[in-house]
């Protein structure tokens, strides 16, 4: 695995350009673009500058994942979704072919199973035994989180299922996440941190504390990527 660090004070655009800049690559190698988007605040105004830098990439080549999701309707304040819907969906005018999304709306444990699913088919579609991302898009909470997978939680020891219902206590509330197993399968993995998170947090989780579910990112066989953003 190698990792690369970005410290920029042009963090949207950086970042929108590297996910287009990966985005030609795999279409170039592969014909298709595999990419899980992460939720949040933090991405959105990436995900409103990749709209407008990305609009000649061939978006029917494209399948948009995400990487978690609020169990919540797709039209709630707190979709992640939602967010992607109205920073990036629309305004490049994705076709919807090119999106699945996770079904916060219905049981748990029904959509976590309907998604592994569908990424297990596509896999078997091209004869891969597990679902291999291009990028995925992670952010990093507070408490050393990633996608939804926190502290203290059981998904933080799936070794086998690819997407999970797992409990947040601390919200007392069900998400939708990709487990390490999926997560570390990657091609190339971008955590986007901006100014509010704590250098002594990046710094821990660059380490590799234990005690960080973030620091268990690592790719089997993949790169990993932090774009931080600085402030101006």
């Amino acid at each position: 695995m190698d990792r690369e660090v970005i410290r920029t004070r042009n963090f949207a655009s950086d970042a929108a350009n590297f996910i287009v800049d990966q985005a030609h690559k795999a279409v170039a190698e592969r014909n298709e673009f595999r990419i899980a988007l992460s939720g949040g605040n933090t991405p959105r105004p990436i995900y409103e500058r990749l709209a407008i830098i990305g609009r000649d990439l061939p978006w029917e080549s494209i399948r948009i994942a995400f990487g978690d999701e609020r169990c919540v309707p797709p039209d709630d304040s707190q979709s992640n979704f939602r967010m992607a819907r109205e920073a990036l969906f629309i305004p490049a005018a994705i076709p919807e072919k090119s999106i699945m999304r996770m079904r916060g709306e219905i049981d748990p444990q029904m959509a976590a199973q309907e998604y592994e699913n569908q990424l297990e088919l596509l896999a078997a579609q091209r004869g891969e035994q597990i679902y291999r991302h291009d990028l995925i898009l992670l952010g990093l909470g507070d408490d050393g989180h990633t996608a939804s997978l926190f502290p203290g939680t059981a998904g933080l020891e799936e070794t086998t299922r690819r997407v999970i219902a797992n409990f947040v206590p601390k919200f007392s509330s069900w998400r939708l996440t990709f487990t390490f197993p999926l997560i570390n399968h990657a091609r190339q993995i971008c955590f986007l941190v901006n100014t509010t998170k704590s250098a002594e947090l990046i710094e821990r989780v660059l380490r590799g504390d234990p005690q960080l579910p973030a620091s268990r990112v690592e790719p089997t066989a993949g790169d990993v990527t932090w774009i931080l953003g600085l402030s101006s």
